[in-house]
């Protein structure tokens, strides 16, 4: 029977293999099994044939032509000939989402074209290239000009110009457009798209030329220029009868639906010409798509209208198209459409009073996503927006539907309904760490099958869900799952969490103190009469959205701090805690950190105290300023056996993971290294038991940034970590950090009540009283 380590580095390893081989396997399987007796033979034959499969959308048909006329291509020796289809084949590729092998792809085609001096073509792989960088970033051995998307697109643009490429030129201009739009930009994407439309115009191309008005017409509604909006979708409308029938046209159409019903939310009494409009574009893209027999922009066509007739209120007929928009996107397996109109069915059954329905059709749609590839989830000239903000709405949709059914239950329905409520939460807290640190096995080591409710022994364990309406909370105690509902719409909690992080920040008593109580009013007191009748001393709340930004330790009865009363710990989700007390209390600690000031950060003098007093209580390695780093770094972690790790530096989380860096001596240490540094030590039979850093910092504002921080124990594969919310005095720090040693020696201890003492400790210093330097240490995952 291997053990729970052996088990965990199997899931890694085994999680790792499948990412890069799973894609593999299907597009090859998916090629086999499209093979027909009647495949023409000659690569040219194969090029029209994979034109006319991507005209009608059957894009894997088309890679699957292409790659057959590279392969021919390639063993005829016509490197010209395989260039082109090696450009075709990226294009089909990326209309999947498969956005890396489009890159490998175009590259093999730019190696081609510049040892045939060709600039023409170059010029149309490097624009192809600047759509991919969009999605997944230039490698890192691009070329100067093309190390941003931006770059990128400009370097094309102008060599298109040069080489009187007109028609290319404007495309490049549309595609710089969507740049904009991806970067929250929306005014620079319009005077783009503006330009990108008259290059089209003297190119003599009108789907181009339309395609780049629809688009500008999306910016213009973003910069609440309305009136521009709409006359250029209509001057758009007008050129699209001269535009023969192709996939494109149909897209296109698509696009100029949903963007005069964007629209149309936006104007004040939105006008029914603007609804006609959109569903008479996305009526004709439905007709084009059924005559080519183009399933995928069928789906979107048919999905998009149901849309329209969902917000017109017309629930009957909006569901009949949402069913055949799923029934389309099913016959081409295409689920990053099929959960949209799932989750789209979910809503339209629920207004209709069909409650037990809509829970149905709600639970596929979240099993639809949850087997949709990362690569899948690019949005390319989509404007940013967050995880929780995107597909997150649907688990929330979900999770709130479940709620109001479990009050219409008898008892033991109600308890089921609540489990999966909050297992519902579980999977959408998994999957914002996957979004977050875009690595798709970001949680497959530290997976846990222990059961939730078996965590109920040692903490009360605390989901707030912030929905629009109310805030929830869903207990789990000794004795059961219990619901409590707050009647405190999300705004609202949300501006005081704000504040309260400001005035925490800014020391004035009288400011964080009213929103400390009033905080604990929503967050603890609902519970209070069930939290006496426990002898349970620790809190593990499961934070959401905002409630990451503060520091819990800090609510305030009336009389007292909660940390008088309560151990407290924060995980991102208890499936991903590794529940096991520390198995050893003289475990060896790497201890590593900076009392100099380098890389224009402030020294941190008091390091070599709290390192020293480290040393006395454990035994250990010790990395200090010069000799703090990277590459020692790297070789003290693979030859030592360290159960804690200490890093008292300078750290900073961003709502961008590559953003995020602990400072060393010599360089910034991001996640994906400090995963790679660290994360091998989960394929020791002992795993590391603590993270420790110690001056942290995460963005005033940005719960992203503090998703960050409350995935790093997972990140890293650490059972827990001690971090902070931002960067406290260094004395301060110093003081707490060493009493938290202290305190973890003790047999009897957990790691939520060694920091609880700590934190007393500094609260009973008439220095340190504010709960500026004690609170915002979290202990993150593992409280045990």
């Amino acid at each position: 029977m291997p053990s729970a380590s052996q088990r965990g580095t199997r899931v890694a390893h085994a999680c790792t293999v499948l990412r890069s081989l799973l894609v593999t396997a299907i597009v090859y399987f998916m090629l086999a099994s499209a093979v027909r007796a009647d495949a023409p033979t000659d690569p040219s034959g194969q090029m029209q044939q994979g034109l006319q499969a991507f005209q009608r959308g059957h894009f894997a048909q088309a890679v699957q032509s292409w790659r057959h006329a590279v392969n021919q291509y390639t063993a005829m020796h016509q490197s010209a000939a395989q260039c082109n289809a090696l450009t075709h084949l990226a294009q089909a590729y990326q209309a999947l989402g498969h956005y890396k092998r489009a890159q490998v792809s175009l590259q093999r085609a730019h190696a081609l074209a510049l040892q045939a001096n060709d600039r023409t073509q170059l010029a149309v792989i490097l624009g192809s290239l600047c759509n991919i960088y969009v999605a997944i970033g230039p490698p890192e051995n691009a070329e100067k000009p093309l190390q941003s998307a931006e770059q990128c697109f400009r370097y094309t643009s102008s060599l298109a110009v040069e080489l009187g490429q007109v028609a290319l030129a404007a495309t490049l201009s549309n595609n710089l457009g969507n740049w904009w739009i991806s970067q929250a930009q929306p005014r620079a994407a319009l005077a783009t798209y503006l330009e990108s439309a008259q290059l089209a115009q003297q190119a003599s191309r009108p789907d181009l030329a339309a395609r780049a008005r629809i688009n500008a017409a999306v910016a213009a509604t973003q910069t609440g220029q309305y009136a521009q909006a709409e006359a250029l979708l209509d001057a758009a409308q007008t050129q699209m009868d001269d535009i023969p029938l192709n996939h494109q046209k149909a897209e296109d159409l698509n696009k100029m639906g949903i963007a005069y019903h964007d629209l149309c939310q936006q104007v004040y009494l939105c006008r029914d010409e603007l609804i006609v409009h959109a569903s008479d574009a996305l009526t004709k893209a439905a007709n084009i798509a059924q005559r080519l027999d183009d399933a995928r922009t069928l789906s979107y066509a048919w999905g998009y209208l149901g849309h329209v007739y969902e917000t017109q209120h017309h629930y009957a007929e909006a569901l009949l198209l949402t069913r055949r928009a799923m029934t389309a996107a099913q016959g081409v397996h295409a689920p990053e459409s099929l959960y949209r109109w799932q989750w789209q069915a979910g809503r339209l059954l629920n207004a209709q009073g069909d409650v037990e329905a809509a829970v149905t059709i709600y639970r596929h749609a979240i099993a639809t996503l949850h087997g949709i590839r990362q690569e899948l989830s690019h949005s390319y000239g989509q404007s940013p927006t967050t995880f929780r903000h995107a597909t997150g709405r649907l688990y929330f949709e979900f999770v709130d539907l479940l709620l109001q059914a479990s009050g219409m239950q008898d008892a033991h329905h109600k308890t089921a309904y609540l489990r999966e409520a909050r297992d519902t939460v579980e999977l959408f807290k998994a999957a914002e760490l996957r979004d977050y640190f875009r690595d798709e096995c970001v949680d497959a080591a530290q997976a846990n099958p222990t059961p939730l409710d078996q965590f109920t022994h040692t903490a009360i364990i605390i989901y707030p869900i912030i929905l629009p309406d109310r805030l929830e909370l869903l207990v789990s105690l000794p004795h059961g799952l219990q619901r409590y509902t707050v009647a405190v719409p999300s705004q609202r909690l949300e501006r005081v969490v704000r504040s309260f992080r400001v005035s925490l920040q800014g020391g004035r008593v009288q400011r964080y103190m009213r929103h400390a109580q009033r905080l604990y009013d929503w967050l603890v007191k609902p519970l209070e009469a069930d939290l006496a009748r426990t002898e349970i001393k620790t809190l593990v709340f499961v934070p959401d959205g905002a409630l990451r930004l503060i520091p819990l330790a800090a609510l305030h009865d009336g009389e007292q701090f909660i940390i008088h009363r309560y151990a407290l710990a924060i995980t991102p989700a208890l499936a991903l805690t590794d529940p096991k007390p520390l198995q050893s209390r003289n475990l060896q600690v790497l201890t590593m950190g900076l009392t100099e000031a380098v890389q224009g950060f402030a020294p941190l003098p008091h390091v070599s105290e709290e390192v020293a007093t480290i040393q006395k209580l454990y035994d250990g390695t010790q990395l200090l300023n010069e000799n703090f780093l990277v590459d020692r770094i790297e070789h003290a972690l693979q030859t030592g056996d360290f159960g804690i790790v200490h890093i008292a530096s300078h750290s900073k989380f961003a709502s961008d993971v590559d953003q995020s860096f602990i400072l060393t001596f010599d360089d910034k240490l991001t996640m994906d290294r400090l995963e790679t540094f660290i994360g091998r030590l989960r394929y020791r039979e002992t795993p590391l038991e603590l993270l420790t850093l110690s001056a942290c910092e995460t963005a005033l504002g940005d719960d992203q940034a503090a998703l960050g921080l409350a995935g790093i124990a997972i990140k890293a594969g650490a059972r827990s970590a001690l971090a902070t919310l931002w960067q406290v005095a260094d004395d301060a720090t110093s003081v707490l950090i060493q009493e938290f040693y202290r305190q973890l020696q003790q047999q009897s201890i957990s790691r939520a009540q060694a920091l609880q003492q700590a934190q007393l400790k500094l609260l009973a210093d008439s220095r340190y009283q504010s709960p500026f330097f004690w609170s915002p240490f979290l202990l993150i995952n593992n409280w045990f």
